[in-house]
């Protein structure tokens, strides 16, 4: 990990399914939570469940520069300038927006941001090296697949049944097989997704692990309905939009963003400061370590957490149990098990949430 660039923009956007993070973190009015940074926008969706402190941890600062920057435009913008500044709404304006927003940001962002205003131009949210790789396969890829027409009929509204019908004749070809799998592929996606470093734990072949999982998701119901389905496939949020940027949040958020603290460092350093949490958001961080130093940062984590202290974190390629390796935390297998089922971010092989002893 100390090889990783932590100076590039990774993730404009978070993905991780806020709505089960929500419900299964279970955050109460007061708790304290820590949350890894990434793009910010499950920091902000925690704010709605009244935390009197979120914690944003993050080793990038460049991340970190991203959640100011959608702080700051909570505080200056009214809603509809809101979503056409970070992109989800067309816009000529951003560069006359980012005037507004440039004077709730601290030196630090404020130079970064001023030093990429073609990043601004275009909308933050698409300016992610994640988001990039989606993009390249929306557009050098899926082209040679599928029709634009045939990629709108997979989010029309169907029964299971149909749609598992429209997957199986009309969708999963051989070619579609192919070139996902080749594109998502450990090299491919270590070259243009993730950093490679990220990977040096799986033991899987990658193309065919997610192929699965995107196979057993287009074939349901929910497929039309996915908002992140609809940006990786078609490069926009058109048929929903994520739990932070919903009007219905707007104000709540607005009014507690004091709350929100950003920490630059390894999650371990944010106990230099920070005694105890009641609620962790963790992401899918354990995967890129070697299994003794996730188990010692486990036991880091257990010991900082509040009796009744909620884990949730999500796997991705890479098995990482936490209720597995110390005794205090009990697995919540069928309270898991459900959430995962409802995950729009379908690529993860399961969310999982364990609780301290109290």
């Amino acid at each position: 990990m100390q090889n990783i660039d932590n100076h590039i923009l990774r993730y404009a956007n978070c993905w991780e399914d806020a709505d089960i993070l929500l419900e299964g973190m279970s955050v109460e009015a007061g708790d304290r939570v820590l949350s890894i940074g990434s793009a910010g926008d499950n920091c902000f969706s925690l704010l709605t469940a009244d935390a009197s402190k979120v914690v944003a941890v993050d080793m990038n600062r460049t991340q970190l520069h991203l959640i100011a920057l959608k702080r700051a435009a909570f505080r200056a913008l009214e809603y509809e300038e809101f979503l056409a500044f970070l992109g989800f709404d067309r816009s000529e304006q951003r560069r006359q927006l980012y005037l507004k927003v440039r004077e709730y940001l601290e030196p630090d962002a404020g130079a970064f941001w001023d030093a990429h205003p073609g990043r601004i131009d275009a909308g933050i949210i698409n300016g992610g090296k994640f988001e990039r790789y989606f993009s390249m396969f929306r557009k050098r890829i899926l082209p040679l697949v599928h029709s634009e027409e045939k990629i709108k009929q997979l989010f029309y509204p169907r029964d299971s049944a149909a749609q598992a019908r429209f997957y199986d004749e009309k969708w999963n070809t051989f070619r579609w097989r192919t070139l996902f799998r080749l594109f998502f592929s450990r090299r491919v996606m270590g070259l243009l997704g993730r950093d490679p470093a990220f990977l040096e734990q799986v033991e899987e072949a990658v193309g065919p692990a997610i192929l699965r999982r995107a196979a057993a998701h287009l074939s349901t119901q929910s497929c039309s309905a996915n908002y992140y389905l609809g940006y990786i496939l078609r490069g926009s949020f058109f048929n929903g939009l994520p739990h932070y940027a919903r009007k219905e949040h707007f104000e709540i958020i607005k009014a507690r963003l004091d709350r929100l603290d950003l920490h630059h460092g390894t999650i371990e350093t944010v106990f230099d400061r920070y005694s105890s949490f009641d609620a962790f958001n963790l992401s899918d961080i354990f995967e890129y370590m070697p299994q003794n130093q996730f188990e010692s940062i486990a036991r880091t984590l257990v010991k900082h957490g509040n009796p009744g202290a909620r884990y949730a974190y999500w796997n991705l390629l890479v098995p990482r149990i936490l209720s597995a390796v110390d005794r205090e935390l009990e697995s919540q297998p069928e309270h898991s098990r459900a959430l995962s089922n409802r995950d729009k971010c379908f690529f993860y092989q399961g969310f999982f949430i364990d609780i301290k002893n109290q």
